[in-house]
């Protein structure tokens, strides 16, 4: 799915069919509402990873009545369904963003701001499979987010010392 592509879903109360999201074989679903739209639309305003708690602020901030459970509820519907990426930080802390592709990739991400910047790497994809294979392992399945500092954390970093 494209960067801020919108994800259309059939309001709360609306006259069409009811509509549920759900995962394939996961047995989580929700029904579609007018707040999982505005979950949708909150993740595609930031191209920085972002934590539940910081996504609900933001949506009350702007005048939406959503609860953080089902802010929660929403955002596993997309990761369950490929739709948004989550990531645990260092501190433990589980945030969530919506990616350019949908294709298998990695993360560099700013330890400051939380620019992210998604990467290939098929020589991680490439060491993964030789790692594995000297082990005898099949079905392999990795995750890889490289933490450091953007070039405009660093200059600014600079320019204050």
């Amino acid at each position: 799915m494209a960067e801020g592509a919108p994800v259309h879903i059939a309001e709360e109360g609306s006259s069409g069919p009811s509509r549920r999201r759900g995962a394939p074989g996961r047995g989580t679903t929700v029904r579609a509402t007018r707040q999982g739209d505005a979950v949708c639309a909150a993740l595609a305003e930031t191209d920085a990873f972002t934590s539940a708690q910081d996504l609900h602020a933001r949506l009350r901030a702007q005048g939406t009545a959503v609860g953080l459970t089902t802010v929660y509820r929403h955002l596993q519907v997309l990761v369950d369904r490929g739709e948004v990426d989550m990531l645990r930080r260092d501190d433990g802390e589980t945030v969530y963003r919506r990616c350019a592709t949908e294709a298998h990739h990695h993360h560099l991400v700013c330890r400051s701001c939380g620019r992210t910047v998604e990467i290939a790497g098929p020589e991680i994809e490439q060491w993964t499979e030789a790692v594995a294979a000297a082990e005898g392992f099949v079905d392999v399945a990795h995750t890889v987010e490289i933490y450091g500092t953007c070039a405009s954390c660093a200059l600014a970093a600079e320019s204050s010392a």
